[in-house]
């Protein structure tokens, strides 16, 4: 009896082409994080359970997959922010602060599959680790990040909205409500996914009088110019301490992204990016696709007061920013943003039509040389066939080695678009590499 084969729901797999295109993407995100700076990163998939979820809980700790292995309790990792922790917490005495690293790896969480939710996927994170103190300029370098990312990913429009949660904060203590910050967070950053209304009525089971909500929906509405809300917000909008620092951290990041240039349609102030996680402490980001803003977030983070707090003593700010790859794939292609190609793995493949191989590995060689992506067809089969096996492998270019080119010392190159073909010697493949790679 044979077994059916299937794939558990909410895990991806992709067909080759598919995962060429997701590759391009993932490679895009690193290279730009490597050119910041960034040292990569890689933590293990498995960790101690204790270690895992020493801060976690609620549903986050609901979602974890977790298992006994022998004598120990182990755990598959939710986030690469906890692992960072752990790994800073340990090795603090050893690495140069300000720690920039970049990690691209799988989480797992066992929530409910959704359309474009899943299970397993893929996180592209950076984070900046000060010891002790850490520079604003590290929170709008990583809009730097995101402007680039997305201006290579050519996408579509984009925009980074930008908020400092000790704004919020301090506004909703201003009004007494100190004891419901985190809560009123939580239900302020799901305003663009329930609706005002639905807010209000989250807020009311809060037991907030209606006045305060009132406030509240007039204080995260304020819109305008990055300057003309920073105006509103300086001009003794709330006399508050957490408040003013708030305004002035907000301000601080809004000038250097002007000096970095980036356009001002790419980035802008929005007071109700609250980010939900509770351990965001000053500035947050979310950012979306201009036209298609059903997707949502495309990209977010923010920073925090104290990374590796459950693990040292040590205070460790920091300021980071995640894609959720997997999740964004999936969204591009049901949104038809990206269009998956018929593309092939290598430059050019090799058709061997003799068994003279010490010639054919020699043109591989030299190929190889060039930095061009070759592949040899060893099929036992005659030319029309192995011609057929180019074409659907979507090879543009095919090298043909028959016994006279051994005899001659050449080749024939075939563009398999046009139907040309030309014969060369073995010298002038040097050359042909930019024909190749055109």
């Amino acid at each position: 009896m044979k077994t059916e084969p299937k794939t558990l729901s909410g895990f991806m797999e992709l067909y080759p082409n598919e995962q060429i295109a997701f590759d391009n993407i993932k490679n895009i995100i690193i290279d730009t994080y490597k050119k910041y700076g960034f040292y990569p990163l890689d933590t293990p998939i498995i960790e101690y359970s204790e270690v895992l979820l020493a801060k976690a809980g609620g549903e986050t700790e609901k979602q974890i997959y977790r298992f006994e292995k022998g004598d120990n309790d182990l755990s598959l990792r939710f986030d690469l922010t906890v692992p960072l922790a752990k790994y800073v917490a340990k090795r603090c005495n050893e690495l140069v602060f300000p720690f920039k690293r970049y990690q691209v790896g799988k989480v797992f969480r066992g929530e409910r599959p959704q359309k474009g939710r899943f299970r397993e996927f893929y996180q592209c994170d950076i984070d900046v680790i000060g010891d002790e103190e850490l520079s604003l300029k590290y929170d709008s370098e990583l809009v730097n990040v995101i402007y680039d990312i997305f201006n290579k990913l050519n996408i579509g429009e984009f925009k980074v909205r930008i908020n400092n949660r000790k704004i919020l904060g301090g506004f909703f203590e201003s009004l007494n409500l100190k004891d419901k910050i985190t809560d009123i967070l939580r239900i302020v950053d799901k305003l663009e996914k329930i609706g005002k209304d639905n807010v209000i009525e989250e807020l009311k089971n809060l037991e907030i009088d209606e006045n305060n909500i009132n406030k509240i929906i007039d204080f995260i509405s304020i819109k305008g110019t990055n300057d003309a809300i920073i105006d509103t917000l300086k001009n003794d909008y709330c006399d508050n301490e957490m408040f003013n620092l708030g305004v002035s951290e907000l301000e601080s990041v809004i000038r250097d992204i002007e000096s970095r240039r980036i356009p001002t349609k790419n980035y802008e102030i929005d007071l109700t990016i609250a980010r939900g996680l509770d351990y965001y402490t000053g500035t947050v980001y979310e950012t979306s696709l201009v036209d298609y803003p059903g997707i949502g977030s495309v990209c977010s983070g923010g920073r925090y007061e104290n990374l590796a707090e459950y693990y040292t003593d040590k205070k460790l700010p920091g300021v980071g920013l995640s894609i959720g790859l997997t999740r964004l794939f999936y969204q591009l292609l049901e949104s038809n943003i990206i269009k998956i190609e018929n593309v092939s793995s290598s430059d050019v493949m090799i058709l061997p039509m003799c068994d003279n191989y010490d010639y054919i590995y020699k043109v591989n060689n030299v190929l190889k040389e060039k930095n061009i992506k070759v592949n040899i067809c060893y099929l036992d089969k005659g030319f029309k066939q192995k011609m057929k096996y180019a074409n659907r492998m979507n090879n543009k270019y095919v090298i043909i080695i028959g016994e006279d080119e051994v005899n001659n010392n050449t080749v024939v190159l075939k563009n398999m678009i046009s139907g040309n073909q030309i014969t060369m010697s073995y010298n002038e493949l040097v050359t042909a590499k930019e024909m190749i790679l055109d």
